[in-house]
């Protein structure tokens, strides 16, 4: 892997070593994107939600009420500044990358979220991620009153007790909301969503080499993860790097000896030491 690739993982490493009040949300998911894009101005894309946040400021004049100001940064983000949610290419792996979130305008939910949270806070704005399922939240705790934003729908507000209407949307009605569905997503689970999501869409383009990069970020974060531990396996064989994968896939083996694709993981590790040619191994990541 190129070296810029190589000190982008590093200073993410570092980002994710911290703790979640010190760590920098942002600067990790333009971390991520990082190794998509070498020559990436980390600094320049925070300064401009800075910026962001001094245009709400300027326009509030002296107002402070924060639903006041949470409804003001709501209108310059998605209305006088035209974030909005990509319908049209969902699936496009820049949703994911903040930097072409902001420089195109548009993102998939959690992305966007990211925006209008970082941007939020340093407004003092008491705004939590949601990893719902299926369409990340954003969450208004005040003092008197708890709100949701979808920054995938303009920021439309729902109240909690609405959610299993959008649970709905997504599901089609067969999941019943839970309260875990509700919880604060802490920094490192929304970078881990940003990470899945990209090793989603790199598995079904069949982009191996991204989708590697992808998994060994993911286990900076979740390093004792069986089912990533197996992907990365998975994902070396098909790149051609056997004895890697061999080790790694026995690795996986010592910790779910008992998993239901573990008889096929050992057929392929048996193949991979043979040096036999290598056919569809039917595992998915």
């Amino acid at each position: 892997m190129p070296a810029p690739a190589l000190s982008a993982r590093r200073l993410l490493a570092e980002e994710l070593a911290r703790s979640d009040a010190e760590m920098n949300l942002v600067r990790a998911a333009l971390l991520v994107a990082k190794e998509e894009y070498p020559q990436l101005p980390v600094d320049l894309y925070l300064a401009r939600l800075d910026q962001v946040a001094e245009e709400v400021k300027d326009r509030l004049a002296n107002e402070t009420a924060p639903l006041v100001v949470m409804n003001e940064l709501v209108d310059t983000l998605f209305q006088r500044r035209g974030l909005a949610g990509n319908r049209k290419a969902y699936y496009d792996p820049r949703n994911s990358f903040l930097n072409d979130v902001l420089d195109r305008g548009l993102g998939i939910p959690l992305t966007l979220g990211i925006v209008l949270l970082e941007t939020g806070w340093r407004l003092g704005l008491p705004l939590e991620g949601v990893n719902f399922p299926g369409h990340f939240l954003v969450r208004y705790h005040g003092d008197e009153v708890s709100l949701l934003l979808d920054p995938f729908d303009g920021g439309k507000v729902r109240f909690e007790d609405q959610a299993q209407e959008l649970l709905d949307q997504v599901y089609g009605g067969v999941v019943r909301l839970q309260d875990a569905f509700l919880r604060t997503a802490s920094k490192r689970e929304m970078i881990l969503r940003m990470l899945t999501n990209l090793k989603g869409l790199y598995a079904k383009t069949s982009d191996y080499a991204r989708g590697l990069a992808a998994v060994e970020r993911i286990l900076m974060i979740t390093p004792t993860a069986p089912a990533e531990s197996r992907a990365r396996g998975v994902l070396l064989a098909r790149l051609g790097r056997h004895e890697e994968a061999a080790a790694q896939l026995e690795a996986y083996l010592r910790v779910a000896p008992t998993a239901t694709d573990a008889p096929r993981v050992e057929a392929m590790v048996r193949d991979l030491r043979a040096g036999r040619a290598l056919t569809d191994d039917g595992l998915g990541l």
